[in-house]
């Protein structure tokens, strides 16, 4: 496997265990009846960072049988990586704070951190699937 695999590996099942561990503050939402959308935000965080971390394998198992250059396959790697860290920072505090982050206008505090995490894992995302495209179209 190649070293940029195992380091998705790792970093993915770090990121599952955390997106696992916000089932607790979920819960807890939902039994002390807390607004909708609080309840829904700390949802998205305990269900969107498992499915971050499920990216993250599903791509670890393809990289080594790619035929790219070792640096595209570690820009893949380490923009998936910073992707989810990114919305390990977003997605719990949108939650806390109960804002959502999708504009930096008018955001104060906690507000401007979630926008900034969202805005992160969203950039690093599109990097890292276009730099898989890049890897994938170059090994045909």
């Amino acid at each position: 496997m190649h070293p940029a695999a195992r380091h998705l590996v790792f970093h993915g099942a770090i990121v599952l265990l955390f997106g696992l561990l916000l089932g607790a503050p979920y819960a807890k939402a939902i039994k002390r009846e807390a607004a909708a959308h609080i309840v829904n935000s700390w949802r998205v965080a305990h269900l969107s960072l498992p499915i971050g971390a499920t990216l993250m394998f599903a791509t670890a198992a393809v990289l080594s049988s790619l035929s790219a250059p070792a640096w595209l396959l570690w820009v893949v790697s380490v923009a998936l990586i910073v992707s989810a860290y990114g919305f390990c920072v977003s997605t719990p505090l949108a939650a806390v704070s109960g804002q959502r982050g999708l504009s930096s206008d008018g955001a104060t505090g906690l507000g401007k951190l979630v926008y900034l995490g969202n805005m992160v894992g969203a950039v690093a995302s599109i990097v890292g699937a276009v730099a898989l495209l890049v890897a994938a179209f170059l090994s045909l």
